[in-house]
């Protein structure tokens, strides 16, 4: 029966605790275990039935049970200090505060399609989600000024069980929002915000939610309505579900309809960070708008949006990004050409890589990085790989130029520490260790913790983990059906004493969770032996139309039930946050064995890091910068394959022998007093290295000094007089475009200079002295373009067998004034000799303009030519 009207029942909380229904909404208390604490002390057991979910825990505990807590003086100490932890927390000044002492701060808005904050919000799926959860505590801990933008899924990611044969099957549970810890965002009359997009022959309405993440505020969008139609109800009903056309129907409610609801509940953002492209059309909206309201042009609107864009790519290959037809996109945004002013073939361009192929997709990523000023990948290797996928944006560059940077992520260091190494790190780092977690000296304190105590923590973590573990294995053997005796073995599952290692994460082929499966006797064999026994835990989800992936789990659940093994090796079903946070606080090992350089960060070793737990990973993605022979060990030397089977037998065989070899033999040496002080040693040696580094403070700090702070100030500077720098700089960008054909190098003269006389060059390949330089003099035939327009430039290095520059450096030349011809100029510069070997060097014209984001942005660059 379909109701017909509704209604909302709140817990009635006694006067005295009225500031647990305040604490349960803002989800600072998710990292701060005395929080939690807290919680538990109302009913432990509910709060597991609960899901670790304290809105729903006040909701569910009986009136009796909060009238007892009332009368007690010792909750309610501990409730006041809470509240007062929480209050301070979000009225004391912080980093930004202290460091950008601004008379306006920038208002910085970051889109995601996932938010894995912690697992009674289920909206996330995994490590893409998990960095934003983190992003938005570390922008709170530092006082960045900063909201975000989501989507609420009614029923959020797939719930993953596996049946008798090992084969992931999918499920979705319906989220009860009255039971979350979000709320309806109301005007001053309570009336809910909601906002209307555009589709085809209709309108979407989506209403606005908003959680508390600290200090920042997460809105997220909600298009299952009675207004809308039955189908459009489901936009928002699943994450990453349904065939092609459902994903641009919630990536347009996610960038324009999330655009849109800024502006409704109050908030004009001057910066819009896209993490990853599956919010970009927000760029789209927010230059429609500047059209709309400010009386431009589409290319002066461009020019004002893309200055406050950012865009973090995460994707290592080009295919598996979002795309979409060109009669998809036609479907859904031909009605907004006009309303941009533009043509169909300029619009799809944004979208696309050649720019005359009418049949291309529209490419996300490609949309994100053309309305955008700003644009990194998320590891040292990762920005790398990007520059090499997206060079053929800038055909003409060198690869190492491109526009796209790095900036490494990381961690939030608080949510994924153990209770036990928290309070450890107070006592002998400081009170506020987390507040100076980037500061590499405070870490070096972590010496001074004796081998004893650190060890104990860390076992007390193992014993946690086990336990936890043996539960899980019950609930899936009793979901499945299996027979009584098989709780037995559960029982027994692993051994709190033996090396364990930890592997989960998302099931794609290309991550090899069955890696160790290529010699099932040697692994086996590991498995077995009783005097230093070896186990594995495994977790993660396959896509759901991923088969080879399912296919991966199957084997090694196939696997791990073999009599003789299935106490040494598990599978946990249903991998989340809070069998992460266990995982890593327990494990001994973590292990990584992605394809190279198919992983563009990778957090779960991080996470694993700054609780003591050494990784063992191939060289990709972060582990490329988290490595120290000290703190773990790597699974071959980086190198990259063609034949992928072949890859795969050296790699397994480089683990074994690994293990087997160094891993196995330390873990179980000990000292006269029967101690691994050796292993302790590496422990503390992987949190000393990695803590500061790999954590989401420093990740969050270096995007607000590289891009939130520039991006804003450049913003700023071009909305100035009604957009008027904005315009200008679409109308210089325009003349340059038209006359860069008339551009041409006419002459250069090379003259050497060994310090005590200058004589000109005459040879092709001339020997010169380390010390001395080249003084380069070029003509350069400017058409209707001034000097003040453009940058000469020359581009040097030295030279490979195939005449290539490697590594090259630029050397700016300088205007030196007209020659007797009126439109040629002379531009002078040099090139110091610092190193022996054979060197080379071409000119360049690239265009020049102070409120250019970087030179490379208009996408004309003129080298010099070779004489015939």
């Amino acid at each position: 029966m379909q109701t017909l009207r509704t209604f909302t029942v709140l817990p009635t909380l006694p006067k005295s605790l009225k500031d647990l229904d305040v604490i349960a909404r803002n989800l600072f208390w998710s990292w701060n275990a005395e929080f939690v604490e807290l919680f538990k002390r109302i009913d432990n057991s509910l709060w597991e039935q609960c899901g670790h979910n304290p809105v729903k825990l006040l909701s569910t505990v009986s009136q009796a049970r909060l009238e007892d807590l009332a009368e007690n003086e010792g909750f309610l100490y501990q409730l006041s200090q809470a509240t007062e932890k929480l209050n301070d927390y979000l009225n004391v000044p912080r980093w930004f505060d202290k460091v950008y002492s601004l008379e306006s701060k920038p208002t910085i808005a970051y889109f995601s399609a996932e938010f894995g904050i912690h697992e009674s919000l289920p909206i996330y799926s995994g490590g893409l989600g998990i960095l934003a959860g983190d992003h938005l505590k570390s922008a709170s801990d530092l006082g960045v000024p900063l909201v975000a933008v989501g989507l609420l899924y009614q029923k959020g990611y797939f719930r993953q069980y596996l049946n008798t044969d090992g084969w992931q099957q999918e499920h979705y549970n319906d989220n009860d929002f009255y039971n979350l810890p979000v709320e309806l965002v109301r005007t001053k009359t309570e009336r809910p915000i909601s906002i209307s997009v555009q589709f085809p022959g209709r309108s979407v309405t989506a209403q606005v939610w908003k959680t508390q993440v600290g200090r920042v505020t997460l809105y997220l969008l909600d298009t299952n309505i009675p207004k809308n139609s039955p189908h459009d109800r489901t936009i928002t009903q699943t994450l990453y579900g349904g065939a092609e056309e459902m994903r641009i129907c919630q990536e347009i409610i996610l960038g324009i309809g999330g655009f849109k609801a800024l502006l409704a509940v109050g908030v004009e953002p001057t910066v819009c960070h896209m993490n990853e492209g599956h919010a970009a059309f927000l760029a789209l909206e927010r230059v429609r708008r500047l059209r709309h309201s400010g009386e431009m042009t589409f290319a002066e609107a461009m020019e004002a949006a893309k200055a406050g864009n950012v865009f973090t790519v995460h994707t290592p290959v080009a295919a598996g990004s979002d795309e979409f037809t060109p009669e998809l996109m036609d479907k859904y945004f031909s009605h907004y050409y006009g309303k941009l002013g533009v043509n169909r073939k300029e619009f799809l361009a944004l979208g696309r890589v050649d720019l005359d192929n009418d049949n291309e997709t529209f490419k996300m990523p490609v949309l994100a990085i053309r309305t955008s000023s700003c644009r990194n990948g998320v590891s040292l290797l990762h920005g790398e790989v990007s520059r090499n996928i997206w060079s053929c944006l800038w055909p003409e560059l060198p690869k190492e130029e491109v526009p796209i940077k790095s900036i490494t992520n990381g961690i939030h260091a608080k949510t994924w520490l153990s209770p036990e190494l928290s309070s450890l790190y107070e006592r002998y780092l400081g009170a506020k260790w987390d507040d100076e977690a980037i500061d590499k000296s405070v870490w070096i304190n972590i010496d001074q913790v004796p081998d004893e105590e650190f060890w104990r923590i860390h076992q007390r973590g193992k014993e946690r983990l086990v336990s936890f573990v043996r539960e899980t294995l019950k609930r899936q053997i009793q979901r499945r059906g299996a027979y009584h005796t098989e709780f037995e073995w559960a029982e027994e599952a692993l051994d709190p004493e033996a090396l364990t290692i930890g592997f989960a994460r998302r099931f794609a082929t290309y991550k090899r969770g069955n890696l160790l499966l290529k010699d099932p006797g040697r692994i086996r064999k590991l498995l077995t032996d009783t005097e230093r026994p070896i186990q594995f835990i495994f977790a993660g989800k396959a896509h759901p139309r991923d088969s080879e992936g399912k296919e991966i789990i199957r084997q090694l659940v196939h696997f791990a039930s073999g009599r003789d093994v299935r106490r040494r090796i598990v599978f946990l079903e249903d991998y989340d946050i809070d069998i992460a946070r266990n995982m890593v606080q327990g494990v001994d090992v973590w292990l990584n064995n992605p394809r190279r350089p198919l992983e563009a960060s990778g957090t779960s070793g991080m996470k694993a890091a700054i609780n003591g737990v050494p990784n063992m990973s191939t060289l990709d993605g972060w582990w490329c910068e988290g490595y120290t022979p000290d703190s773990g060990w790597i699974i071959g030397a980086g190198e990259e394959y063609n034949d992928l089977q072949y890859q795969d037998d050296v790699e397994s065989r480089a683990i074994f022998n690994l293990l087997e070899n160094e891993i196995i033999p330390l873990f179980y040496s000990h000292s006269k007093d029967s101690f691994p002080r050796r292993w302790v040693k590496r422990m503390k040696a992987t949190v000393k290295w990695c803590a500061p580094r790999f954590n989401t403070s420093r990740m969050v700090a270096e995007y607000t000094r590289k891009f939130y702070n520039p991006s804003d100030i450049r913003w700023d500077r071009l909305s100035k007089d009604k957009m008027t720098p904005a315009k200008e700089l679409a109308t210089w960008k325009a003349k340059v475009k038209e006359s860069w054909s008339q551009l041409a190098i006419e002459d250069v003269d090379v003259q050497v200079d060994d310090g005590q006389q200058v004589c000109l060059l005459n040879t092709k390949q001339p020997e010169l002295e380390v010390g001395s330089q080249l003084r380069v003099a070029a003509r350069v035939r400017l058409g209707k373009l001034n000097p003040d327009d453009i940058s000469v430039q020359i581009y040097h290095g030295t030279v490979d067998s195939e005449g290539n520059i490697m590594d090259g450096e630029v050397s700016q030349m300088a205007y030196q004034g007209n020659g007797h011809v009126q439109e040629v100029s002379t531009f002078a510069g040099q090139i110091p000799c610092r190193m022996s070997g054979q060197h080379g060097f071409a000119l360049r014209i690239l265009p020049r303009h102070d409120d250019l984001a970087e030179p490379y942005e208009p996408g004309m660059i003129l080298w010099e030519s070779k004489k015939k």
